[in-house]
Parts: C-alpha cells; structure tokens; sequence
C-alpha cells in the first residue's frame, strides 16, 4: 500500500500541532483516525516518524527529511487544483501575501484594491511584518508571494527587482518657502534634533548604514516604533527624521510635511518580490504580478502612490496593455 494524499495532510497537521488532539480539531477528524493514519503511514515508510512523550509529538530525523517532501507534494496538489479552476480569463481564489512594513502598509492596499476592482472574486490574505519574517514564510510556504526592502539569501527563494525606494529627510512644514532646505551629510547632520525607528528597524539599519562614518554624529531625541508616530512628531516639531518617501509622499504633497534634500551620500534602496522556487505559479499570480510590475513603470514608482488619480491611471494602463496582448 502506499502513502495516500490524507495520510500526508494528517502528518502535516500533526507536526503544525504538535498533538493528535489538535489535528484531530483542525481536521474535523476524530483521534482514532489521526492516530490510526499515522502508526498506517510510519508502517508504510518502515519507521517512525515522531518521538512520543505523553500527548505531544515532536519529529525525529527520519520526520524531518520526510516533511519538505511531503509538503511539496500537497503544493503541487494546490497548484494543480488553481491552475485547473482558472478559465477563461475569469480569475476566482485567494492569494496569501506577505510584506515588510514600508510595502504591506504603504503600497500594496492600494495595489491589491485597484486589482480587486477587476477581479472582484479575487480574496487577498496579507501578512505585515519584518523582511526576515517574509523570507522564512515564502521558505515555508506559508505565502504565495512575498514583497520586501531588503536582500534575501535563501537558496530556497527567487528574488526579483522591483522598483527603487529613496529614504528622504523630512521636517516640520515652514510657512518661509524660499528657504534652503538642504543637509549636507559632512557638515549639518550634527545640527538637528532626530527621530528615529526603533532598533532593529530596516529603514534605521540602512540609513545608519549610508551614513557611514557621520553616523556618531546624530543627536537622537526619540525612538518610535511606527512610521506614523515618527510623522506625528515631526508634524509637531519635535525634530527631522528619516523616511521611505513611499510613507511620506502624500503628506508632502499636503503640505504638512516638508523634504529637506540630503548632500553627499546615495539614500536609494531596492525594493524585490520573492517566491519560493518550486512555487508553480498560476495564471492569477502571473497576472497579479504583471499589475505589480507597471507600478516600476511609473517613473521610479512613487508617482503612483500619491493620489487615487494615479492609481486610476495605472489600472487603465494595465487593461489596455492586455487589450493590446490578446
């Protein structure tokens, strides 16, 4: 007998449990049947899979060789069964995506809701949270999709460019307009009073990072631990800080936050889309990724971002491109 399709969905319930009992509830099975289908499938493979103590189940060496396996196999049964149930260029499902905070919070709701306004039936699940985190869960499988600020090195993961981000200085709107708006990255980063994120932070790592020796001389006031709460201060004039300009445009554009150019050093960051290598990818995620994609059409992609107007733009650029391909 061999291994069958829902003796592989049990072993995988099991091992993001921990417990028969779990699975059993996340199956909708009883624990006799999760129990029986276990001891069936270790019979098959000729040993046993977990180490038992009490209820919990943790994988031995042979579970952990045996389950990258055995999660390639149910993907390539979710990739058969999307590609199956796409036709006629009506596109029915979910996508699961996950992005690094300047992206998931700044760029891709109004990415996803111009999508969605041409494919209603369409469901997104997105995930916020640091580009470490976005790397391991495309590694697990756990995103089709991930969109992040910085390198990825996992061999397990493609990464392809897509569009340049500029970290900008920002302060408190002046009412003198003509005034110099300028930081010389040698001689006037001392003067200010800054606000930055939080350690850890990838926007703060890079920006600490280009400016290099001149680092030691900022006089931080603040550490916040959100982009907004940064804005907020600056707005009220607690100091400058340094931001993606995706998170700022609009507010500059408003006029309740004012640019201040920086001289001397190169603030601009690579922004990548990344996918697990052995992800087919279906006609709905090339066609989503094809939308994502005219956003580095939109003169370094900013353009896009700062009204609803633009993003209007770029859905009609977006159907008649495909018009054109037909």
């Amino acid at each position: 007998m061999s291994v069958t399709i829902r003796q592989l969905k049990i072993f995988n319930a099991v091992v993001e449990s921990g417990q028969v009992t779990r699975a059993a509830q996340s199956l909708s099975i009883t624990q006799s049947a999760v129990s029986l289908a276990l001891n069936e499938m270790e019979n098959q493979l000729g040993g046993d899979l977990f180490d038992r103590s009490g209820r919990c189940l943790e994988l031995n060496d042979r579970g952990r060789f045996f389950l990258p396996f055995s999660r390639e196999i149910l993907d390539k049964l979710d990739n058969l069964d999307r590609l199956m149930n796409e036709k006629d260029g009506q596109f029915g499902g979910s996508l699961d995506l996950v992005a690094s905070s300047t992206i998931g919070n700044y760029v891709l709701p109004y990415l996803l809701t111009a999508f969605k306004s041409m494919h209603p039936n369409v469901y997104f699940n997105m995930r916020v949270c640091d580009t470490e985190t976005a790397e391991r869960l495309v590694v697990d499988r756990a995103a089709d999709l991930g969109f992040v600020e910085g390198e990825v090195n996992n061999e397990q993961v493609t990464a392809k460019s897509w569009f340049q981000d500029e970290l900008v200085l920002i302060s408190r709107s002046t009412k003198n307009k003509e005034s110099k708006n300028v930081c010389n990255v040698a001689t006037d980063i001392k003067k200010y009073q800054w606000i930055m994120r939080e350690a850890g932070s990838r926007t703060a790592q890079i920006f600490k990072s280009k400016l290099g020796q001149y680092v030691t001389d900022l006089n931080v006031v603040m550490e916040l631990g959100h982009t907004e709460a940064i804005k907020n201060a600056v707005e009220a004039g607690a100091g400058i800080a340094c931001l993606s300009s995706l998170t700022v445009c609009r507010a500059i554009n408003r006029g309740s936050l004012q640019k201040i150019g920086l001289e001397g050093v190169d603030m601009k960051r690579q922004l990548y889309v990344i996918q697990h290598k052995n992800k087919a990818k279906t006609r709905l995620m090339n066609e989503f990724l094809d939308f994502c994609f005219l956003l580095s059409e939109c003169r370094e992609g900013r353009i896009c971002l700062s009204s609803p107007e633009n993003f209007q733009d770029l859905v009609l650029k977006f159907i008649e491109k495909k018009q054109h391909n037909r």
